[in-house]
Formats: structure tokens, sequence, C-alpha cells
């Protein structure tokens, strides 16, 4: 097993729980989050799709970096916003190994 298959087996289904509900308590407050959303949504729908091997997951990658300032997270947020930056990278350095 590939490290990024053993990230994604670690972290995807916590991911999954976890972004709708920080979206919905930081959104307003953090609009930047509703993008990390929408591309960890894109990038686990492609994952789904054609498996961790398959997937092209550059752009997607490339564009959360871009979003959250290479996954730093705000000082005014909870552990479950850092959290989700933190298994977010952590898939990102996995994939691109």
């Amino acid at each position: 097993m590939t490290k990024f298959e053993m990230a994604v087996k670690n972290h995807l289904a916590r991911l999954e729980q976890y972004t709708p509900i920080v979206e919905r308590v930081h959104g307003s407050s953090h609009p930047e989050f509703y993008d990390v959303r929408k591309l960890f949504d894109q990038l686990n729908e492609k994952i789904k799709a054609v498996g961790t091997a398959e997937a092209d997951l550059t752009e997607e990658f490339q564009q959360l970096r871009k979003v959250t300032n290479n996954y730093t997270v705000p000082s005014d947020t909870c552990e479950s916003y850092e959290a989700v930056y933190l298994m977010l990278k952590e898939l990102d350095d996995a994939y691109h190994e």
C-alpha cells in the first residue's frame, strides 16, 4: 500500500464528516472554506470514481494550497478546522511523494 493510499484510508471518512461541519460553523467568517469544501468534494469524487492509483488530483491539491495559504490554520478557528487542514496537507504530501 502506498503512502497516499494509507493517508486516504486514514483520513477520507473523517474528512467527509468534518468538512461540512467546519463549513457550517466557520464558513461565514472564513469564506475560503467554501472553496476548501468544494475542492475536497471534487478530490473525493475522483478518488471514489477511479481509485487512488488512477486519480489525477494535481489541480485540486494545487488549488487547495492556494486557497488555504499552504494549509495555514486561521488563529480564530476550532480544532476540527485545524484537523481538516492537517489531514488535507497529509493527503497532499503523500500524493506528491
